[in-house]
């Protein structure tokens, strides 16, 4: 296992003055890089060919290393390499769905910002849970088996799947009918369906807080706020309801893109509690806690209760609406601050107080 006396001893051999900034090219890359070079750090970019068009493009990334599958940053080669750039990781949603949480404890001998263990966490949807009710959080319920299902469920799957191949189930017979029907679109696999997690529906809006948890400062800031934008479900209200019974559809949830939200302003007392119960609580299951950015999934009923139905322990996709714009980060830093550049920022900070090895693992 990699663990903090590991990562010590490779901080203590970079070169800190040229730290580079790194991560996977999909997800929220663009938004790591550019608050990187804002902040005045290298970037360095393990991409895949077809998508190396992007960062042409968009000229943030100093050192582009080309893979042919990302599975490869557990080559020691590549690992060395990016070793000898003073490359600290910063984890998005992609590693964990490319990559088993396993692997990135065990074999992945580069720093990463942020708590390793706490990915363990997030890929698993029972430990999500429990973790969320330990820090008092309102929380949907949960059925063990589809033959128990009595009222509208969620069905997903285990880690950061973007929502492809979830779906919506009100009695086992329609859970079954469902599930045959995403193997068949091949949406879901039957490995999959035998792992899936059923969530009951709460009929709301889904609101995304984004947070930062500062180890410098000992503070949990609320930086962003979005709603994802999913196909096919909501494009389906485009379809007259006469023709939606014929063709008997069921829409999936695969995140196609983000909207940014403002949310009404006495709603935000309890947003920030639950950013700060949701960090006291993870000090507590696996310490040090949260370093660096986390998000989570709420729903708002139209009584305004809150339920949260997931955490991701790293940075978001839904972050990306804010680049430069985000009316949070903006109430508490001015102008162009965003959950990228607040990373690089607290790298450089950490840096400055020789305090790098306390937020990176």
């Amino acid at each position: 296992m990699i663990d903090s006396l590991v990562v010590g001893k490779i901080i203590e051999n970079y070169d800190q003055t040229k730290l580079a900034i790194g991560t996977l090219g999909s997800h929220s890359s663009l938004n790591i890089f550019k608050g990187a070079k804002e902040e005045g750090l290298r970037t360095v970019c393990i991409c895949k060919e077809k998508d190396a068009i992007i960062y042409q493009k968009y000229p943030l990334v100093d050192e582009l290393i080309i893979v042919k599958d990302f599975t490869e940053l557990l080559n020691p080669h590549l690992q060395e390499r990016l070793r000898k750039l003073n490359v600290v990781l910063i984890p998005h949603g992609s590693f964990t769905a490319y990559l088993s949480t396993e692997q990135l404890t065990d074999n992945l001998a580069v720093p990463l910002m942020g708590n390793r263990c706490l990915l363990h966490w997030e890929a698993n949807r029972k430990s999500q849970e429990d973790w969320l009710r330990q820090a008092g959080l309102r929380l949907p319920a949960t059925f063990q088996s589809p033959d128990d299902i009595d009222k509208l469920v969620i069905a997903k799957l285990q880690g950061a799947k973007g929502g492809r191949g979830y779906f919506l189930a009100n009695s086992p017979v329609g859970f079954y009918k469902k599930a045959d029907e995403m193997i068949k679109r091949g949406l879901l696999t039957k490995e999959d369906i035998a792992h899936v997690h059923l969530q009951e529906y709460v009929l709301g809006v889904n609101v995304y807080p984004s947070y930062f948890s500062s180890v410098l400062n000992n503070d949990v800031e609320l930086l962003a706020m979005d709603r994802r934008y999913e196909s096919a479900v909501d494009s389906i209200g485009k379809i007259p309801a006469q023709e939606q019974l014929e063709i008997d559809i069921a829409p999936t949830y695969t995140v196609v893109g983000n909207f940014p939200i403002v949310l009404r302003e006495s709603l935000l007392p309890e947003m920030l509690r639950m950013g700060e119960s949701v960090h006291r609580k993870a000090a507590e299951l696996a310490p040090p806690g949260i370093i660096g950015p986390f998000c989570l999934e709420t729903v708002i009923t139209d009584d305004l209760k809150i339920y949260t139905f997931e955490i991701s322990a790293r940075i978001v996709a839904g972050t990306n609406v804010g680049i430069g714009t985000s009316p949070y980060a903006y109430l508490r830093y001015g102008e162009n601050m965003y959950m990228g550049r607040r990373i690089a920022l607290e790298l450089k900070e950490a840096i400055k107080q020789k305090r790098l090895h306390e937020i990176v693992a």
